[in-house]
């Protein structure tokens, strides 16, 4: 194929995504019942684009028919299968730039029980999903024991962060990995949709949450830092981005640079710090223990978990010479969201359902064990780590662990519309001390490789410790922050 052929297919691959998106748009507007279970327009589209592939239209119309590969040609899936893993990085590079770092000591103030409840939910993810591969999935089904670490990357990660691993699951021979994780971060969103607004309710009708309307008006400079979802668009009094040496020009005369190219750059320049690291931990790696032992780790670890180190490296630069007054939260947020819109119908459009029905009983043991988990977990144990406004601060920890960052920003919002319990403030400063690790973290990405190299048993006492001292630890510090 020459560059001409390559750039049309990539050209008709981003318009077609186009018309998936504005006809998911349409069918949400149309149709009030997934406006009611606040369905992404990005999950709609792609379930429209996997519909009308080769999948389902090609298998109706058979392979001698006109639409035996669907609406959607052979090189145009070939480009979206290429994509997520691509914009992941993306993604991920935007969750700190433009944010104001604080300290540590100022994060955990805040934020502790948060930290310690998020983990305790996301590496149990790690203990069931592990405990199920070994003891039923590969048992029953013969399911690699590399699934046991779907859990945690579909529900907490989400879509982007399945996709993203695509390469490894590849390289490490369990392909199918990827349509099963996906399949899986989609059930979690369904479920932690539906099943949060029914906990939602019954907080409302049992008093546990207040809706009524708040006393005065939240501090909108701390509410700034709250915001850590890669995909929200809050609008709040954040200065429009000024170019340097575009002062006293007028409104119609030409900028130096447009700021959308500024920022873009921006994101460009984490991902490739981002891409240092990673070449220097291979050379680390090369020169280390991979001549000695044969141990490979960071050879499948993807480039988007370091994107994300690097964008945080660059925000501290940017503060340090004071260019950061110059960043647009809200710009980086639109790159960001229309990045992970784009992931998610790519994914879903080339989602295998074969692969699907081949594996429904792993399938549907996972789903059913993570869901249980993450909804006990939030009944149980945020009451007991978060004594204080427990549930509209854990409903955050709640909707990330069961579907993304996103669906825990909704849920508190619909627990606490008012903010009376600041729980989307420490739900942002929890994530500082949560996303570098795990939910799309380093621990994330490098639990596939882990469990190649070392095998379930010995990642499954890892996990467990893991799991045990956050539990521990988040029951005993804060057992008195109620009277606190």
């Amino acid at each position: 194929m020459d560059i001409a052929e390559l750039f049309g297919d990539v050209a008709l691959a981003f318009l077609l995504l186009g018309f998936l998106i504005l006809a998911g748009k349409i069918v949400r507007v149309w149709v009030p019942g997934l406006r009611k279970l606040f369905m992404p327009v990005s999950l709609i589209a792609g379930a429209i684009g996997m519909l009308l592939g080769p999948q389902v239209l090609g298998a109706m119309t058979g392979d001698e028919g006109w639409f035996a590969d669907g609406l959607f040609p052979e090189n145009v899936r070939a480009v979206w299968g290429e994509l997520p893993g691509l914009l992941i990085s993306v993604v991920f590079a935007a969750m700190f730039i433009g944010k104001p770092i604080p300290s540590l000591g100022l994060m955990w103030q805040r934020s502790g029980p948060q930290v310690m409840f998020g983990h305790t939910l996301a590496w149990g993810q790690y203990v069931i999903g592990i405990s199920l591969a070994m003891f039923v999935l590969y048992p029953i089904w013969g399911t690699s024991p590399l699934a046991g670490a779907l859990l945690e990357m579909s529900l907490v990660g989400g879509h982007g962060t399945v996709a993203g691993m695509q390469g490894a699951f590849e390289e490490l021979g369990f392909p199918e990995g990827t349509d099963l994780g996906l399949g899986l971060a989609t059930i979690g969103i369904l479920a932690g949709v539906i099943i949060g607004t029914v906990l939602v309710n019954w907080a409302a009708r049992t008093g546990r949450v207040d809706l009524s309307p708040a006393d005065e008006p939240g501090d909108v400079e701390q509410e700034k830092l709250a915001d850590f979802d890669e995909k929200e668009d809050v609008e709040r009094s954040i200065p429009e981005p000024e170019v340097p040496g575009a002062e006293g020009k007028s409104e119609g005369e030409d900028k130096p640079v447009d700021p959308l190219s500024v920022h873009v750059a921006l994101l460009g320049l984490a991902v490739g710090i981002g891409w240092v690291l990673q070449q220097a931990l291979l050379w680390v790696e090369s020169v280390a223990w991979a001549s000695w032992w044969d141990l490979d780790l960071f050879r499948y670890l993807p480039l988007f978990p370091l994107a994300m180190i690097g964008a945080m490296i660059l925000q501290v630069v940017l503060e340090w010479i004071g260019y950061d007054d110059h960043v647009d939260r809200r710009l980086v947020n639109r790159i960001s969201g229309a990045s992970l819109d784009m992931i998610i119908v790519s994914a879903l459009a080339t989602l295998s359902l074969a692969a699907l029905g081949a594996h429904w009983g792993p399938l549907l043991v996972l789903a059913v064990a993570g869901i249980t988990w993450n909804v006990v977990g939030f009944l149980v144990l945020a009451p007991r780590m978060i004594p204080k406004h427990w549930f509209a601060r854990g409903a955050g920890d709640f909707g990330q662990s069961i579907g993304m960052a996103a669906l825990g920003l909704l849920l508190i919002r619909l627990a606490d519309p008012q903010d009376k319990a600041r729980a989307s403030e420490r739900f942002g400063y929890k994530q500082v001390l949560f996303e570098p690790l795990v939910g799309g973290g380093l621990f994330t990405a490098a639990s596939v490789p882990l469990l190649a190299q070392f095998g379930a048993g010995p990642m499954l006492i890892v996990v467990t410790v893991v799991t045990l001292g956050f539990l521990v630890g988040g029951l005993w510090l804060f057992k008195g922050e109620a009277e606190r």
